[in-house]
C-alpha cells in the first residue's frame, strides 16, 4: 500500500495556479488562497460551494484543504465578518483548513473545467469556444450517440437523465438540432451570443425571464439544467488531478443543492 505524500500549502496553490491561470481572467472575487490554514497539505477535499456543511464535512473528512468553485468572498459583498461568514470562517480557523478557490477559471480549463466535464458527463464534442472570456463552449452530439437525431426535447430528456434532476426546457420548434451551446452555472446572459455563435440550442443552469422570450424568438431552444448540477464536475476533476499528480488524498464531497 502506497503511504499518501505531503506537500507545502504555497506549493499546492503554485500547481493550481498554473494548471487553472487566473491571472488571465478579469473574476468576480479573488481566485487561489481564499483561507490560510496549515503549512502542510495532505488530504485536499473538493466540493462545488465552501458552504457551513461542506466545511463541516471537510473537518470530519480530516481535510487539511478544501478546493471549491463558489468561494467565500465575492465583489460588492458586505466586508463584515458576521452570521454566516462568521461561522465558516470560525470553523476553517479552529481546524486549520486551507481554502482555496477558483470561479471563471475553474469553468474555463479545456479538458478538467465545469465546461469541458460537463460535456463530457452528456456525450458532447467540443468544436469551439464563444462568449465574454471564451467561457462558452460550441460543439455537436457524437455520430451515432442516438439512434435518431436530436431534436430539443430529446436533448431535454438526455440532460435531465444524466444529471438525475427536473430540467426547464423553451423549445419553438421541433427541427433536428445540429450545433448545441453550453455555459455553467449561471451563464444565461450568454444566451445570444450562443445564438450569434449559430447554436440550435443552448445549455446552461439558470435561466432568466428573457430568455423564455428570446428562445421562442429566434427559434433556439434553451435548456436551463440547474446551476450546481452544471458545476459539479470541475472541482473534482482539478482537485483530483493535481492530488494524483502531488501523490496527495482527494475526496470529493457532494452537498446537494437543488438550485
Amino acid at each position: 500500500m502506497v503511504e499518501n505524500q505531503t506537500m507545502q500549502r504555497q506549493e499546492l496553490l503554485a500547481a493550481f495556479d498554473a494548471l487553472l491561470q487566473p491571472e488571465r481572467f478579469k473574476d468576480y472575487g479573488p481566485n487561489g488562497l481564499q483561507v490560510e490554514g496549515r503549512a502542510e497539505v495532505g488530504h485536499v477535499v473538493s466540493g462545488v460551494t465552501a458552504s457551513l456543511a461542506l466545511i463541516e464535512a471537510a473537518i470530519e473528512a480530516k481535510a487539511d484543504a478544501v478546493f471549491v468553485h463558489h468561494g467565500l468572498f465575492w465583489r460588492g459583498q458586505d466586508g463584515r465578518v458576521t452570521g454566516w461568514m462568521k461561522q465558516r470562517l470560525a470553523r476553517l480557523l479552529a481546524h486549520d483548513i486551507n481554502l482555496f478557490a477558483y470561479h471563471l477559471p475553474l469553468d474555463a480549463h479545456p479538458t478538467l473545467g465545469n465546461n469541458a466535464q460537463l460535456a463530457q458527463v452528456l456525450g458532447l464534442r467540443t468544436l469551439a469556444r464563444f462568449g465574454e472570456q471564451d467561457l462558452g463552449f460550441v460543439g455537436e452530439a457524437p455520430a451515432g450517440a442516438l439512434s435518431k437525431p436530436w431534436h430539443a426535447q430529446t436533448l431535454a430528456d438526455h440532460v435531465g437523465q444524466v444529471l438525475q434532476r427536473k430540467v426547464t426546457l423553451v423549445a419553438p420548434h421541433d427541427a433536428a438540432i445540429k450545433k448545441i451551446a453550453w455555459c455553467s452555472g449561471g451563464a444565461q446572459g450568454y444566451f445570444e451570443a450562443a445564438i450569434a455563435a449559430g447554436a440550435d440550442a443552448f445549455i446552461t443552469g439558470e435561466i432568466s425571464e428573457p430568455q423564455a422570450h428570446l428562445a421562442r424568438e429566434c427559434g433556439v431552444a434553451f435548456i436551463a439544467c440547474g446551476h450546481h448540477a452544471s458545476e459539479r464536475y470541475g472541482a473534482p476533476a482539478v482537485a483530483g488531478h493535481i492530488a494524483a499528480q502531488f501523490g496527495l488524498k482527494h475526496t470529493f464531497i457532494e452537498i446537494d443543492n437543488p438550485a
